[in-house]
């Protein structure tokens, strides 16, 4: 077994934890729930720097370790700071345990390493940095939406779960969503901004209308739509949820998506 393998596998373990710790009685933010947060956070982080000690692996396998990363980092750091989030837990690390999963079973595709971009062009790093923690804030809220949505139909349907018991209630998964949303929002305009200065920089055009490119400015409307009408009308519930699950569909076929495109369909 190689040591990539062996490496995805303790990475994927370590975000098992807080799945089977949320099933437990009285569930809550004590010693015991920090500490296998911090574990499921250190472990895809350890993944990935030990993964890019040399260069950038610019394959799907790195963009998704990337994504859980920064994803569980921006989590750790939210859950500090806000009283309910932490609630999401289960679903968060459940979702990018199958994100790494998929990791995994691509994870022996070729890559092409970009040592010499990111050593030349800060650019390249800049963007990088500001894209990865966009898709991460909107990862969040799309799940924080996802939790809105099941609690709105256990409601509804008056049926609950140890799961849904356990999630934030429907306004403060709508309230986290727009924070989400509106950090997002302000990343995302400075991750266009430093595409389009990293486009120059390489082609000396400042836009190149590919389906990335596209599909990031459909989001930036999309988000930026969603928190104008809901500033404006007040739109909560199932609409807004889509709108922002719409949203990371785009995104997420705008930055993984193009990876699995690239090395899997068309390799």
């Amino acid at each position: 077994m190689s040591d990539n393998i062996l490496l995805s596998l303790s990475a994927i373990i370590s975000l098992l934890p807080p799945i089977v710790l949320a099933m437990r009685r009285n569930h809550r933010p004590d010693t015991i729930f920090w500490l296998v947060i911090f574990v499921a956070t250190i472990g895809p982080v350890n993944w990935v720097l030990l993964s890019m000690t040399d260069f950038w692996h610019a394959n799907l396998q790195m963009a998704l370790w990337v994504t859980i990363s920064a994803t569980m980092v921006i989590f750790f750091i939210i859950t500090l700071v806000t009283d309910q989030t932490w609630r999401l837990s289960p679903l968060i690390t459940a979702y990018l345990t199958i994100l790494g999963l998929i990791a995994l079973v691509w994870g022996s595709t070729d890559y092409t390493p970009l040592k010499s971009t990111v050593n030349e062009n800060n650019w390249f790093g800049i963007h990088v940095g500001v894209s990865v923690t966009t898709y991460a804030l909107v990862t969040i809220a799309a799940i924080a939406a996802f939790a809105a949505v099941l609690r709105e139909k256990a409601l509804k349907n008056k049926k609950q779960s140890t799961l849904i018991e356990l999630l934030p209630s429907v306004i403060d998964c709508e309230k986290l969503e727009i924070r989400l949303l509106i950090l997002s929002e302000i990343i995302l305009t400075f991750g266009l901004a430093s595409g389009m200065a990293l486009q120059y920089s390489e082609t000396r055009t400042f836009l190149v209308f590919d389906h990335k490119t596209v599909l990031s400015i459909f989001a930036f409307v999309l988000i930026g739509g969603l928190l104008f009408v809901q500033f404006k009308t007040g739109l909560r519930g199932m609409k807004a949820a889509q709108i922002v699950l719409l949203s990371y569909l785009l995104l997420t076929l705008g930055y993984p998506g193009v990876k699995f495109v690239t090395d899997i369909i068309l390799a």
